[in-house]
């Protein structure tokens, strides 16, 4: 099984990955992870997806996705969750990361790219704060189910 929890920096994916792998089992990948795989960024991609492909009927793997191009390595039959927040959450939970400071083009980034992944398709949508794992974990194994 894949899992692709996608969604723009803190809103809560890697947390969601998380209690996912401790319900589920599995390992998680992060962004470029993969380019472990080969010394070459190309030949790491094409081994990342062959490993997605041969885990969307296996084990699970859970795809934690912030970058747009990074959508373009899932294999048919991925489950796909869609994690957001507010921009102001976003923004906090950054500037937390920063000691409490976030500076104005962090904050401009951020602005830029919030919303991104609204039109992503998706299986099962997160909101940040407001969806109780436990509901996620119970709306996997559905999916997982079909």
């Amino acid at each position: 099984m894949v899992v692709a929890i996608i969604g723009e920096s803190c809103t809560g994916k890697s947390t969601l990955a998380e209690q996912l792998k401790a319900a589920f089992g599995g390992e998680i990948y992060t962004g470029k992870d993969y380019l472990r795989l080969a010394k070459n960024e190309a030949i790491a991609a094409k081994l990342f997806q062959k490993k997605l492909r041969e885990a969307v009927m296996g084990a699970p793997l859970f795809y934690v996705i912030s970058e747009e191009e990074h959508l373009a390595l899932l294999p048919e039959g991925a489950i796909r969750i869609l994690v957001t927040a507010e921009l102001e959450e976003i923004k906090a939970r950054f500037a937390q990361r920063m000691h409490g400071n976030l500076p104005a083009p962090v904050a401009a980034m951020l602005e830029r790219k919030h919303g991104c992944f609204d039109g992503v398709a998706h299986e099962i949508w997160v909101r940040s704060g407001e969806t109780d794992p436990e509901a996620v974990c119970a709306a996997l194994k559905a999916r997982m189910q079909d």
